[in-house]
């Protein structure tokens, strides 16, 4: 199978921690033998300008690679745009949070864009052959008129190769952190709004007045390599985001055995639900601080890696590959096969191969 994965995030030289997850997921499918394709547009780099040029790139990266399968993996302007586009293979759209739920961005032009990039969220989940979403939550974003049948909860894998219990003291000693001090890690990308900064530094102070000796770090542009290193020399991760989809250093954290403090969003409760050092806390300093102290009490690692076995990177990739194949399937009855008007020899093959993909990984 061959599928064309198109991503406005991905780890770029000057932001190694970004879009990790995608990334991921991408290694991880092409782990199970099927043949991915990048198509990278670096928004940030080009602005947002190149979405709006992506026609005629993507005719040309479809003709050249002949993709049964179109996979966007972030909604927004990028996915309105490809799925906008005529005589294409099917394409599925993965929306993870923002995308669909919008931001709480400052100034009023950016409120407008970020209004703007869900409107063009659902129409994309409307024109799409698939849909995924990292967690139920997000279902209730979704436009009425996306049928039902065409949408999947599949959360971010995670690498529990990468993320495992490591040695605390010496995690500390490569950080430069106090092994006397309490540790509190709260993760934000350039002190995004939506995460509440504020309210988590808040909540750390209100510890910091009853114990002492407790330290805020925050964790952002570390490349994922070196993450299991802040999560493992930390006592506490601490979620304050006003919404989250399904936050893949939640499951990071577990995996490392590291408590978890948030409030509840996302699906944080469903992730930590009966795991004994976990706590779930109301939107308040004060709340959040006796939650985090609960914890200091405790210093304790959690025992919860059995319950992770579904998420891992090679779990994921198979559901996403069986979904994969539905979408197939379902295009393949409902309609002709839908490739480019390429002509020649390519355009051939894409229509000649697709039956045989179908029948070589059907699983009815």
């Amino acid at each position: 199978m061959r599928v064309l994965a198109i991503t406005n995030l991905h780890p770029t030289p000057e932001s190694p921690g970004g879009g990790a997850f995608i990334a991921q997921q991408i290694e991880s499918l092409r782990a199970r033998g099927i043949e991915v394709e990048v198509m990278f547009l670096n928004r940030r780099r080009d602005g947002p300008w190149i979405y709006y040029r992506l026609g005629p790139a993507l005719r040309r990266k479809v003709s050249e690679f002949a993709p049964d399968l179109i996979h966007v993996m972030y909604g927004g302007v990028m996915a309105a745009e490809v799925t906008r586009q005529h005589d294409m293979p099917p394409a599925i759209v993965n929306f993870h949070g923002s995308d669909l739920l919008g931001e709480n961005l400052s100034g009023f032009c950016r409120k407008i864009i970020s209004r703007y990039g869900v409107y063009c969220s659902i129409k994309a989940a409307r024109r799409a052959h698939g849909v995924i979403v990292v967690a139920r939550n997000l279902l209730n974003a979704l436009d009425r008129r996306v049928r039902a049948k065409k949408v999947r909860v599949i959360p971010c894998g995670i690498d529990l190769e990468l993320f495992k219990p490591l040695d605390r003291p010496c995690c500390q000693d490569k950080l430069g952190w106090s092994k006397s001090d309490f540790h509190v890690l709260f993760v934000s990308s350039s002190g995004d709004p939506v995460k509440r900064p504020q309210l988590a530094r808040a909540a750390t102070e209100w510890l910091e007045r009853k114990r002492g000796s407790v330290q805020f770090h925050m964790l952002s542009g570390v490349p994922n390599h070196e993450v299991p290193i802040w999560l493992n020399g930390s006592d506490v991760l601490l979620v304050t985001s006003k919404h989250e989809g399904s936050p893949t250093v939640v499951k990071e954290a577990l995996a490392c055995g590291l408590p978890i403090v948030s409030v509840v969003v996302g699906d944080i409760a469903e992730r930590v639900a009966n795991i004994s050092g976990c706590y779930l806390a109301e939107a308040s300093a004060s709340d959040l601080g006796e939650k985090l102290d609960l914890v200091y009490q405790r210093r304790e690692r959690l025992q919860c890696r059995d319950k992770l076995e579904n998420l891992s990177c090679g779990a994921v990739a198979a559901t996403i590959e069986e979904f994969y194949l539905e979408v197939l399937r379902r295009t393949d009855r409902n309609s002709k096969p839908q490739v480019p008007q390429l002509g020649g020899k390519t355009a051939a093959c894409v229509r000649l191969c697709r039956p045989a993909i179908l029948q070589n990984h059907t699983t009815e």
